[in-house]
């Protein structure tokens, strides 16, 4: 996720520095390279945000037995897994 944020900033930096850069960020944006970094930020994003909010159950006293936490661990695997693919398409479409 931190490499991720250099790649976001100089997008950020070229699109912000006029319209020429606006242009060349939306051309780089249609390139394999770029959707697979963009869908990349994305999914390590998503896995942090369903983990957080596990995290966050947890600190409420919900889920903190053993078979219980394997049960969150294993449901933020797949809910993880859905919305990197949901990503994923919404990259590429």
């Amino acid at each position: 996720m931190f490499v991720g944020v250099a790649f976001l900033l100089y997008g950020l930096d070229l699109s912000l520095s006029g319209e020429e850069g606006f242009a060349r960020v939306n051309e780089l944006l249609d390139s394999f390279l770029a959707k697979l970094i963009i869908w990349g930020i994305l999914s390590a994003l998503l896995y942090h945000l369903v983990a957080g909010i596990k995290h966050l159950l947890m600190d409420m006293g919900i889920g903190e037995e053993l078979k219980s936490g394997r049960l969150a661990a294993k449901l933020t695997i797949v809910i993880s897994v859905i919305l990197i693919v949901l990503a994923g398409v919404w990259v590429w479409q």
